[in-house]
């Protein structure tokens, strides 16, 4: 477990035996403002040119609302994994822990998810 310390503790992957088509591997937070956090997210996806790739990052509260959303332009075929940012994301008071998942078109949302514990201490 990787532990970063910028307001946020990191939380246990929900890795599974059956990867995916776009398993998010990693994620970090960190806290710009009070309920405000940036994301660094790396995937690790099947990418084979602009019909399958991973092509979307989302934030997800605990109750599955989509709190952020990155959308990827193009292929990450010969960057395996990737890192991308999530800016600005607001995280609303009473919330601790975020889901992070990313989606492969044309499959969708069949990979590995990350659960992040928010820790402003």
């Amino acid at each position: 477990m990787i532990v970063r310390t910028a307001f946020v503790l990191l939380a246990a992957a929900s890795g599974s035996a059956r990867a995916g088509e776009a398993d998010v591997i990693g994620a970090v937070a960190h806290r710009t403002a009070r309920g405000i956090y940036d994301f660094d997210v790396t995937v690790r996806s099947r990418d084979t040119g602009w019909e399958r790739y991973a092509d979307r990052i989302e934030v997800l509260a605990p109750d599955g609302t989509v709190l952020a959303v990155r959308v990827l332009e193009h292929p990450h075929d010969t960057e395996q994994p990737f890192t991308r940012d999530v800016p600005q994301v607001i995280i609303p008071s009473g919330i601790e822990a975020v889901t992070v998942r990313a989606r492969f078109k044309p499959v969708g949302y069949d990979g590995d998810t990350f659960r992040l514990l928010l820790n402003d201490k």
